[in-house]
């Protein structure tokens, strides 16, 4: 018989989650399928989807959401608490923070085998590689990559602006229309302060963000890749000295030299930074297909992480670009440019301020300027802002 503390325990949680806002990969998880993992770094809230879900479809079956770090599983086994969950009629299980119990894909793996009518959901860190854990799930989950806020997501979450989303070919347009805001760039500036993370909401941001870091820097990643204790304070280490210089050209030689590791470990760590949502790494498109370029600059992962990184003074310029890549990259394909600073696809941008010329476009077929400080765009001048409406 299921434990009465875990159905009480999911009744308490349920009551505090909003269902006012829905992230963007509400409407596109496959939530039917038999075995759904949705991974993405601290603090982009995939805990609180997956309740909306619950919240919104509890009629419908039998449900139950259990936390993988309850003290329920101090004593007791996943596989077993499945077992008896569909003895009792059980239908649709919610396992937020899977990284946390020991032997997480094993065990998932033999429910699915075993249970062929209950439906699964699980969320953790996006640390976790399925394909690398003690069993591979890659041919039976269907995974999904969460990221945080977009700037659409951050007007309605905080300011109840709705705004369909653009594709980038509406924003090159100048198709971008938001009556219920006059001047957006005021809005646009909280946003890349501390509008990329939901729990800014709750108050104590920058403490919270440094608690973000500290979990990811010295639990998640060290966890993953099997690390010491003194590999995960170079890990940090690192992380700072990135954050001061980003974007960055990595520099194997020098970055080794200035946090004392060998340079061979580098790729690693940039590469397991990268998988935690602390940085970006824009590549190059020479590898032919997404993400397997050569490396050529290291941001920072998000407007808000780097300016809680920098004290709160980021450089502007380089805000500027860190916005760019990672709004984009969730619908694109973002490649470092030749020419210019960023490529998708046949176009190529180039990021500046509102006096930005188009010098370093010009003689492109498809160069566009990308201004901050500016509300409106015209010609092959594009705001800053509308990027943020990708998604």
């Amino acid at each position: 018989m299921i434990d009465v503390t875990l159905y009480n325990y999911m009744d308490e949680v349920l009551k505090r989650i909003p269902v006012s806002f829905h992230r963007y990969m509400y409407t596109q998880v496959s939530w039917d399928s038999r075995l759904v993992g949705i991974m993405g770094p601290r603090g982009v809230g995939k805990s609180t989807m997956v309740l909306q879900y619950l919240l919104e479809h509890r009629t419908v079956g039998n449900h139950l959401y259990v936390s993988a770090d309850h003290l329920y599983f101090t004593m007791h086994r996943l596989v077993d608490l499945a077992d008896e969950f569909v003895k009792e009629g059980g239908t649709h299980l919610y396992i937020d923070e899977v990284h946390k119990y020991k032997g997480w894909s094993r065990e998932l793996k033999q429910i699915y085998d075993v249970h062929p009518d209950l439906h699964i959901v699980f969320t953790g860190s996006s640390v976790l590689d399925i394909q690398q854990g003690e069993a591979d799930l890659s041919r039976r989950a269907l995974m999904y990559q969460m990221q945080g806020l977009s700037f659409r997501e951050y007007l309605e979450m905080y300011h109840g602006v709705s705004s369909p989303v653009y594709a980038l070919e509406e924003i090159l347009s100048h198709q971008v229309d938001l009556p219920d805001i006059q001047h957006p760039l005021p809005l646009f500036r909280e946003y890349l302060k501390n509008g990329y993370y939901p729990f800014a909401s709750e108050g104590g941001f920058e403490l919270r963000m440094e608690q973000v870091v500290a979990q990811t820097v010295e639990n998640d990643i060290p966890q993953y890749a099997d690390m010491k204790m003194s590999t995960a304070r170079k890990l940090k280490q690192m992380l700072s000295v990135v954050a001061s210089l980003a974007p960055y050209k990595p520099n194997a030689l020098n970055l080794a030299a200035e946090i004392g590791v060998s340079k061979n470990n580098i790729p690693d760590y940039l590469y397991y930074l990268e998988r935690a949502g602390m940085i970006g790494q824009l590549r190059d498109d020479t590898g032919g297909m997404r993400g397997l370029g050569k490396v050529e600059k290291v941001y920072v992962d998000n407007p808000s992480l780097m300016t809680v990184l920098a004290g709160g003074s980021p450089d502007v310029g380089n805000l500027r670009e860190t916005f760019f890549y990672n709004q984009m990259r969730v619908r694109n394909d973002v490649t470092s440019s030749r020419d210019s600073d960023f490529s998708i696809g046949q176009y190529t941008f180039e990021v500046g301020g509102r006096k930005k010329g188009k010098k370093q476009v010009e003689g492109l077929a498809n160069g566009i300027v990308v201004r901050d400080d500016i509300e409106r765009g015209h010609g092959i001048f594009v705001p800053l802002w509308q990027f943020g409406l990708n998604y």
